[in-house]
């Protein structure tokens, strides 16, 4: 580990830096571009959880970023490794582990996993085994694409924990930066269904909104209207299916990929997911586990044979019973 420079008056000063084995490390993504380093370490990690103890460490040189000292309001940039000094020597490694897929599609170059609702996609602090990530260690062996580094092997894209449905990973490093490439040029699509509170007026609309950090809750993502804060646009397609009283069962199409992106859009227009706890209301109307949100259909184009490809998804069981119940309920 590298030392900032020092003052005159700071060369007397002993720092003890830890052995590498005890620093806690993450990888700067798109949504934290611009961020202070105090307030991404509150949000990234469970162990610091707050703006004062991130500031904290930061002025007790147990925070580096490339390798280098940073002052508290240094701003994050793409791709910068942030390592924080642990109190004790732990080391997170992704481990294979035999939990069980539901493979859509499997060649060579991709993998197509049609993910489970509450499987989180890859190890992180307080989630550290019980992945997807660590199913596909144990199912496909070296044979993943090393480009996301050594937690997230083979991850082009992610969903939230309680979203259910279709994703693509990567065997190896060509995979990965063709299926990056189309993600990024938009000619990869996606394709959820959810239900959300509320009826529609009209049967399918597009909400244009940009999509940024939410102002005063730092663990969630918000529309973002003033143009002189951080945001980054962001295009939602969305579709009526069915009227379900007081709720309505959805297709979103997205046109772009932000965090929370159909959660945030939607709750903006007052219609959040049902079972939604981060976006939605504190009281119910209806109980569900987690929201109500399944990536349904995914097309793109393979890496190698430059076939366009398509892949569908049924709904889970979980989502079918929510419809069920909803019928039952509203519809006579």
């Amino acid at each position: 580990m590298k030392k900032r420079g020092t003052s005159r008056e700071e060369k007397t000063e002993m720092v003890h830096i830890p052995h590498e084995s005890e620093w806690m490390t993450f990888v700067v993504n798109e949504d934290f571009i611009g961020e202070r380093i105090d307030v991404f370490l509150s949000i990234i990690s469970d162990d610091v959880s707050t703006r004062s103890r991130a500031q904290n460490l930061i002025i007790n040189h147990k925070v580096l970023v490339n390798e280098n000292f940073v002052a508290k309001n240094y701003k994050m940039r793409l791709g910068d490794v942030v390592a924080v000094a642990a109190d004790a020597p732990v080391v997170y490694t992704a481990e294979p582990e035999a939990i069980p897929l539901d493979i859509v599609y499997e060649d060579k170059d991709i993998i197509v996993i049609n993910k489970q609702k509450g499987l989180v996609v890859h190890p992180a602090v307080g989630n550290h085994t019980g992945t997807l990530v660590n199913a596909l260690l144990h199912h496909c062996g070296d044979s993943l694409s090393g480009i996301g580094g050594e937690m997230r092997p083979g991850i082009v894209h992610r969903l939230d924990k309680d979203t259910s449905g279709l994703m693509v990973a990567a065997k190896n490093d060509r995979a990965h930066a063709s299926l990056s490439k189309q993600l990024a040029s938009r000619s990869m699509s996606r394709i959820y269904e959810a239900v959300c509170y509320g009826g529609f007026k009209t049967e399918s609309f597009t909400i244009d909104k940009s999509i940024g950090r939410h102002p005063i809750d730092r663990k969630k993502m918000a529309v973002i209207i003033d143009p002189a804060k951080k945001a980054r646009n962001a295009v939602t397609h969305v579709t009526v299916l069915e009227g379900l009283g007081a709720f309505s069962h959805i297709s979103a199409s997205l046109e772009t990929g932000r965090t929370h992106q159909i959660r945030v859009h939607l709750t903006s227009m007052g219609h959040p997911i049902l079972g939604d706890a981060l976006y939605g209301p504190q009281k119910p109307l209806f109980k569900s586990q987690g929201q109500v949100l399944h990536a349904k259909t995914l097309k793109l184009v393979h890496p190698t044979t430059e076939e366009a490809m398509v892949f569908d998804s049924d709904l889970p069981e979980y989502f079918a019973d929510i419809l069920r119940k909803l019928r039952a309920k509203y519809i006579r």
